[in-house]
């Protein structure tokens, strides 16, 4: 009526069935996550170096107008500095 040898066996094979598609399912998701990885670290590391090319542009911008008026520029930090210890005292 009931042969447990054969149930046995079915199960076993089953098994070994759903090992294999979990085993080969999640290599496909590790190689899928890692691609998207790779492609997300070269969109930041572009992006990074598009920003350090303007921050260097910047930067020699104002170095040239502060060197083309010290005075000024100095002043304006001072005015900036009181203005923002005002600001911070009140809160």
């Amino acid at each position: 009526m009931f042969d447990s040898d054969r149930m046995s066996e079915e199960l076993r094979t089953l098994k070994v069935d759903v090992t294999r598609l979990l085993s080969t399912a999640g290599e496909q998701m590790f190689d899928s996550s890692k691609d998207r990885a790779e492609a997300l670290a070269d969109q930041i590391k572009a992006a990074l170096a598009e920003l350090g090319e303007t921050v260097s542009d910047e930067q020699e911008q104002l170095q040239g107008l502060i060197a083309e008026r010290p005075m000024t520029s100095l002043a304006s930090a001072f005015a900036l500095g009181v203005v923002v210890g005002f600001m911070l005292r009140r809160h």
